[in-house]
């Protein structure tokens, strides 16, 4: 499938590894010149070498900490007239009320919340004035099946669920669309760590990670990979149509019923 993109630019956060990464590939991989941004230079310096060495695309890396606005505000002056923006940027903690203090909180929103939609409400007037762009907003499934273990995300991702689909109802009317993806368990380097921990504590060697992802959907965790070429069509204009809704990209998980 040809998707169209060739020569258009895409501004991808929290793109130095994982999904932010592999979309930034994805986005490569058809012509897609990209601006990566992630708030560590060395992982960006590395990041940028892998994609050169294998696409014929521009590639521009800005260390910025995006719970900053004003490094929002720098990236609209450096790269106005972009055609795409991925917001992936943000790692929101786990925890219960009593465990996630106020000061945890606050900082992760600042990042994935309040730094989603400070970076759209820049790139979305921008992009309103030419009439042309696509935001893609990549959530988490947490934010549709909610999780008092996790409730810093669970709340935070359902925010920005609410706000994508706000944004991206009318964003038709601007020439623009708005669109969120919910990625489930996702076999991310952040991922396999834990896993590990987890697979050394329950079953001695933490090289058999894999299988404590047996009772997900299909028996494993999606990939990276899985996000990004999602994030390519969903940016394409053969899903000219799609605007002010949530993709869930989970294997089926949020509609799985109970587990016994």
């Amino acid at each position: 499938m040809e998707l169209n993109l060739h020569g258009r630019t895409a501004l991808v956060t929290g793109a130095s590894k994982g999904i932010g990464l592999a979309s930034a590939e994805a986005l490569a991989s058809e012509g897609v010149n990209v601006i990566l941004v992630s708030r560590t230079q060395a992982d960006l310096d590395v990041a940028r070498q892998k994609i050169l060495s294998r696409w014929n695309v521009s590639v521009h890396v800005h260390a910025y900490d995006l719970s900053d606005s004003r490094n929002v505000d720098k990236l609209v002056v450096e790269h106005p007239g972009i055609d795409i923006l991925v917001n992936n940027a943000g790692a929101i903690p786990a925890g219960n009320l009593e465990q996630i203090t106020e000061d945890r909180w606050r900082q992760a929103w600042d990042l994935k919340v309040f730094g989603y939609i400070n970076m759209c409400r820049r790139f979305y007037g921008e992009m309103k004035s030419r009439r042309q762009g696509v935001i893609i907003n990549v959530l988490g499934v947490a934010g549709e099946k909610l999780d008092r273990t996790y409730i810093a995300g669970s709340t935070g991702n359902a925010a920005l669920m609410a706000f994508t689909k706000a944004l991206g109802g009318s964003a038709g009317d601007d020439g623009l669309r708005v669109v969120g993806i919910n990625p489930g368990a996702i076999a991310t380097d952040r991922l396999i760590t834990i896993m590990k921990t987890r697979a050394q504590d329950r079953l001695g060697d933490e090289n058999k990670w894999e299988e404590l992802m047996k009772p997900l959907p299909m028996g494993r965790a999606g990939t990276p990979e899985e996000i990004g070429v999602m994030v390519a069509f969903l940016a394409s204009d053969i899903s000219a149509y799609t605007t002010g809704t949530i993709i869930t990209i989970d294997g089926g998980a949020a509609n799985r019923g109970p587990m016994f």
